[in-house]
């Protein structure tokens, strides 16, 4: 069974940074891409940034410029540098890890249990 496990969450003025950390845990051999996802009350899950094991990297157009995601394939993690936050970015933040491949599984999507982001004065 894979588990994903976020950290980084946390109550921040706007203007401010934090950095968002997943770590997949389980027998993986590999996972294609990991990213993360954002559910702000009363809005549907949207993406905030993915990257592919490759390096290529895509980002939600409201976030570009202020996030930079990156990974550690060794270490099966995906951080989230948040800068310039908003308020507009308050939002419970999901990591996510799409086409898993274990002992057990082949091409599987995960989800982590969601870490609370607040940007507020």
């Amino acid at each position: 069974q894979v588990q994903l496990v976020e950290s980084g969450g946390g109550l921040v003025q706007p203007g401010g940074s934090l950095r968002l950390s997943c770590a997949a845990s389980g027998s993986i051999f590999g996972i294609n891409t990991m990213g993360w996802y954002r559910q702000a009350p009363g809005k549907e899950r949207e993406l905030v940034a993915a990257m592919a094991s490759g390096g290529n990297t895509i980002y939600a157009d409201s976030v570009k410029g202020r996030v930079t995601i990156s990974r550690d394939n060794a270490k099966n993690a995906v951080y989230l540098q948040m800068n310039s936050l908003k308020s507009e970015d308050t939002a419970v933040y999901y990591c996510n890890a799409r086409g898993v491949t274990t002992i057990y599984r082949i091409n599987a999507d995960y989800w982590g249990q969601g870490t609370q982001v607040t940007v507020s004065a």
